[in-house]
C-alpha cells in the first residue's frame, strides 16, 4: 500500500473522529443547562419563566443560526464556522455566569450560546461527515455523529453537577466556557467546503435560490420539516425542566443526575441503532415508530405513581428514543437532494426543530408559573408525537426528479 492511499484511508477516520468529539463537546454543556436552573434562580431570585425564556431563546437562536451557518460552511468551509461557533459559545457561557439581570441571562445563555451551538452542532458537523462517506454508509455515520452528541449529554450531566457542587454555578459555567475553546483545534481536519471536500457530490449544479425553491416544492421535505418540530418540542422541554420536575415530585436531587445521565447513555445506543436500522429499513417508517413510542412512554410515565424507579425506567426508554430521529431525518434530506446544500437544507429542517424547542421550553416555564405544574406540556407532547407519526407516514425515500444534463 503506497503512502497516498494510506493517507486517503486515514484522513476520513481522523476527520470523523474529530467531528464526533466536537459533537460531544457542543451538545454536552447545553444539555446540562437544566442543572443550573434552580441554583441560578435561588441565588438571583428570578422565576422559572425567566430561566425558561433564556433556554427558549437559546433553542430558537440555535434553530435560526443553523441554516445560516450551514450555508456559510457549505461555501466558505467548516473550520471557519466551527471556530466562530466555539468562540460565541464560550463567550455566551461567561456572560451567563456573570449576568446581573435577566436581560444578560437572555443575551448570554440565550442568544450567544444558541448561536454558538448552531455553528458547532449537528447541522454543520453531519454535513461535513456526509461529504466524507459513501451514500451506503451515510446513515450509520450520521448515527455515529449523533451518538457522540448523546455521549456529551451522558458525560456532562455528572460533570456539570459535580462542578456546581464544588465551585458553584457561576464558576462552573466559566469552566465549561474554557472547554469549548478546544473545538477550533479539533476542527482543523474538517476544513474544506462542499466543493473542495473529497467525496463531495458535483453531479448537479444549483444556486442557493434554486436549491431552496426545489426543497420547498418537495412534499416530503415539507412533511419532514413539520415532523421535526415535534422532536424539538419534546426533547427541549425535558432537557430544561426534567430536573426541576423530579424535584417537584419530591424525589431526591441525585435522581435528576441519574435521569439525565441515563438519557444520555441510552441515547448513545438509540442513535447508533437508529443509524444501523436506517440503512436496512424505511427511514420514514422508522421515524413513525419512534414518535409513537415517545407518546406511549410519556403516557405511561404520567399515569404510573412517581418514584425513583419510574424516573429511571422512563429515562432509559426516552433515552433510546431521544436523538434517534436525527440520523434518519438528515439521511432523508441527503437522499432527496444530495450533499451539495445539505448544511443549509438540513439546517432549515432543524430550524423547525428549534421552533418546537423554543415553545417546549418557554411553555414549560410559563405554564408552570400559571398552573403550578408541568402536566399540560407533558400531554401536549403526547398529542404532538401522534401528529409527527402521521406526517412522516407519506414520505418517500427517493431523490427529487431533476432534468438530465444537456449534451455539449
Amino acid at each position: 500500500m503506497n503512502s497516498d492511499s494510506l493517507v486517503r484511508q486515514q484522513v476520513p477516520v481522523l476527520a470523523i473522529t474529530c467531528a464526533c468529539i466536537i459533537s460531544l463537546l457542543a451538545f454536552g454543556p447545553r444539555s446540562a443547562m437544566g442543572f443550573f436552573q434552580l441554583p441560578i434562580l435561588q441565588e438571583q431570585g428570578w422565576d422559572r419563566a425567566t430561566f425558561g425564556m433564556a433556554m427558549a431563546l437559546q433553542n430558537l437562536l440555535w434553530g435560526i443560526g443553523q441554516p445560516l451557518f450551514g450555508v456559510i460552511a457549505d461555501k466558505f468551509g467548516t473550520w471557519r464556522v466551527l471556530m466562530t461557533g466555539a468562540l460565541l459559545y464560550a463567550a455566551g457561557l461567561v456572560v451567563m455566569a456573570i449576568a446581573p439581570t435577566p436581560l444578560w441571562l437572555h443575551v448570554g445563555g440565550g442568544i450567544m450560546v444558541g448561536l454558538g451551538v448552531a455553528a458547532c452542532s449537528f447541522g454543520v458537523v453531519l454535513a461535513a461527515i456526509a461529504r466524507r462517506v459513501s451514500a451506503e454508509k451515510r446513515s450509520f455515520a450520521f448515527g455515529l455523529g449523533t451518538a457522540s452528541g448523546s455521549a456529551g449529554m451522558f458525560l456532562f450531566a455528572p460533570i456539570s453537577q459535580g462542578l456546581i457542587d464544588a465551585l458553584g454555578w457561576s464558576d462552573s459555567l466559566v469552566v465549561l466556557a474554557v472547554i469549548m475553546l478546544v473545538i477550533p483545534v479539533l476542527a482543523v481536519p474538517l476544513r474544506g467546503n462542499s466543493s473542495t471536500t473529497a467525496g463531495a457530490q458535483p453531479d448537479f449544479e444549483q444556486t442557493v435560490r434554486e436549491a431552496l425553491g426545489e426543497a420547498f416544492a418537495t412534499r416530503g421535505y415539507l412533511l419532514l420539516t413539520a415532523g421535526f418540530f415535534v422532536c424539538g418540542f419534546q426533547v427541549a422541554f425535558i432537557t430544561a425542566h426534567f430536573p426541576a420536575y423530579i424535584s417537584d415530585l419530591g424525589i431526591a436531587a441525585r435522581w435528576a443526575v441519574v435521569a439525565i445521565s441515563l438519557i444520555g447513555f441510552f441515547n448513545i445506543l438509540g442513535s447508533l441503532a437508529s443509524g444501523v436500522l436506517g440503512q436496512r429499513y424505511s427511514k420514514p417508517m422508522l421515524l413513525v415508530w419512534i414518535y409513537l413510542a415517545r407518546s406511549v412512554a410519556v403516557t405511561v410515565f404520567m399515569l404510573v405513581p412517581a418514584s425513583p424507579a419510574s424516573v429511571v425506567l422512563f429515562s432509559v426508554v426516552i433515552g433510546i428514543l431521544w436523538l434517534s430521529t436525527v440520523a434518519p431525518t438528515n439521511a432523508i434530506v441527503a437522499i432527496l437532494f444530495g450533499t451539495r446544500y445539505l448544511g443549509m437544507l438540513g439546517g432549515i429542517v432543524f430550524f423547525s426543530h428549534q421552533v418546537g424547542s423554543f415553545l417546549g421550553v418557554w411553555l414549560g416555564g410559563l405554564l408552570y408559573d400559571l398552573t403550578g405544574a408541568y402536566d399540560v406540556v407533558w400531554w401536549l407532547g403526547v398529542a404532538l408525537g401522534i401528529f409527527a407519526a402521521i406526517v412522516h407516514w407519506p414520505i418517500r425515500e427517493e431523490p427529487v426528479a431533476r432534468p438530465a444534463p444537456q449534451a455539449a
